[in-house]
């Protein structure tokens, strides 16, 4: 486990390269920023020379693989980063250097412990795609199928582990600090960050994730997902069919190839809609260069290495919360972020439910292009610091995703109005799940369940009761030790902290001023 001051050291390289790309400047001015935050922030920034408008994209990509994975993550978080570094963070694109093909080769070889012309007949050294975890090359397999075959980086888990490390002591330290960074929760956002990052460093999961959203998606016409081939599918390397379609982001190709581009944008969203709500296992990575056009029209999704998941009573709640904002029942969605205690019960429904007005009234009848969802979402968290609303991560990739959605469908059709396309799907799942028949179904099968538990319930009734609340248990954190618990265990000043802390920021400034950093 690394030190303290290893951790300094890197929180002062990365502050550095922030610096210099005018990125710390949010940090420093926003009044909820813990004071010891601030003054590292300060230091780290010292003597660069930042430009006037600040580019928060361009640090995380500097920085490295997992600060651009984290940089996506906080583009979903304009509570935690403020909005004008949300906005900039969502054109942080994924890419980076390809690695050169004799490393790719070998690490595909190591990986099936066998020669590659017993598994591809033929590899294009030109990756056509290269991202901070993986990169992806054309093949042709022994019995001749074309594929597309992703391989991990070299060494990509190793650098991902020591800066995760990092991240964690961190917002361990800040979270500490209390006040507004307590209530939004750092420590449990890279706690899911680690999760979703682990997911896409393992290879197998991604192949299983894209099984699973196939079998989900069966039977739903304009959209698939390609077939995996499993006989050529590790933890380091995956290869599916190649897909043959047009991206979903050259409008002017879909035009010539005669799509028609408002049935697109309706298509997609309904697609999301039929993932997160009915099926609750949605494709969190819904980017422009993850979704393709095939010629008859069908809409082909890749790369599921970031998926989300919401279990059904969430998902009743997303439901009527999407269908009160489009119908304006404020006052139902206020009662539902109550009952699922977002919102703490000593405030008051009616004025949660004003406050809600405030945002969605605006919305209603209005095409994207005036309005959108992602400016709903930013609005609901502007209301959150109010009623003192913990973040709910459960829900960061859905609102993620929902915006990177509309980002598409908007490109499509500029009048798209996203509440016009939901309202109907969402009047029907929730007619066909919460209606009388469906509640008589869910009694029944619920009493029968319960009747047969009854003997183990008795034994077990003393130690452990249902949890409440819409949010599902957060998973366990890690253990960090404090540098303030550390020097009450070790009799220590601050001192040594606050020596690590200069010579850290002066070794930073130092290797910046020689190029190094």
């Amino acid at each position: 486990m690394a030190r303290p001051a290893t951790h300094i050291w890197r929180l002062l390289k990365w502050g550095r390269t922030m610096g210099r790309h005018g990125a710390l400047r949010g940090i420093e001015r926003d009044p909820n920023t813990p004071t010891p935050v601030a003054r590292l922030a300060r230091v780290a920034r010292f003597g660069t020379f930042p430009p006037s408008e600040p580019d928060y994209a361009g640090a995380f990509q500097e920085i490295g693989p997992a600060a651009i994975k984290l940089g996506q993550t906080l583009a979903t978080r304009p509570d935690l980063v403020g909005e004008e570094a949300a906005r900039n963070l969502l054109s942080l694109q994924d890419s980076l250097p390809p690695v050169p093909f004799e490393e790719i080769e070998a690490s595909i070889a190591s990986a099936f412990d066998q020669p590659l012309d017993t598994l591809f007949s033929s590899i294009d050294p030109v990756p056509v795609g290269a991202a901070s975890i993986a990169q992806v090359h054309r093949g042709v397999t022994t019995d001749g199928k074309q594929v597309a075959i992703k391989v991990l980086r070299p060494g990509i888990r190793e650098r991902f582990a020591r800066d995760i490390s990092t991240y964690e002591w961190a917002a361990a330290h800040v979270e500490a600090m209390g006040g507004e960074a307590s209530r939004l929760r750092p420590r449990l956002t890279i706690a899911n960050f680690k999760r979703w990052t682990n997911s896409e460093l393992d290879l197998r999961r991604e192949a299983a994730s894209a099984s699973e959203l196939a079998e989900a998606m069966h039977g739903i016409e304009g959209y698939r997902i390609p077939a995996i081939d499993w006989d050529r599918t590790n933890g380091r390397v995956m290869t599916v069919e190649w897909v043959n379609g047009t991206k979903i982001s050259k409008i002017d190709e879909l035009k010539a190839k005669g799509h028609d581009l408002p049935d697109l944008a309706q298509r997609l969203v309904l697609a999301f809609l039929n993932q997160a709500i009915s099926a609750g296992f949605f494709h969190a990575d819904m980017h422009q260069g993850n979704l393709f056009v095939e010629d008859d029209g069908t809409i082909v999704a890749i790369d599921f290495g970031i998926m989300g998941r919401i279990d059904r009573r969430a998902r009743q709640w997303l439901a009527e919360i999407l269908y009160g904002l489009t119908t304006g029942n404020y006052r139902r969605v206020a009662e539902i972020h109550f009952e699922a205690q977002y919102v703490p019960s000593y405030h008051s429904v009616h004025e949660f439910a004003t406050a809600l007005r405030a945002v969605g009234e605006p919305m209603r009848g209005k095409p994207v292009s005036e309005l959108s969802v992602g400016q709903m979402l930013d609005g609901l968290f502007a209301i959150t610091r109010d009623f003192d609303m913990q973040t709910q991560p459960h829900l960061l990739l859905l609102q993620k995703t929902m915006v990177m959605v509309e980002g598409i469908a908007t490109q499509l059709n500029p009048e798209i109005n996203m509440w016009d396309v939901s309202a109907p799907y969402v009047r029907n799942w929730i007619r066909d799940e919460l209606g009388p028949e469906a509640a008589l179904a869910d009694r029944i099968k619920t009493d029968t369940e319960t009747l047969l538990r009854i003997p183990d319930l008795v034994r077990r009734i003393e130690d452990r009761f249902p949890p409440k609340g819409g949010a599902p248990e957060p998973p366990p954190l890690p253990h960090i030790e404090l540098m303030w618990e550390r020097r009450q265990r070790e009799g220590r000043g601050w001192l040594g902290y606050g020596l690590a802390v200069a010579l850290g920021a002066a070794g930073a400034i130092g290797a910046s001023a020689l190029g190094w950093i």
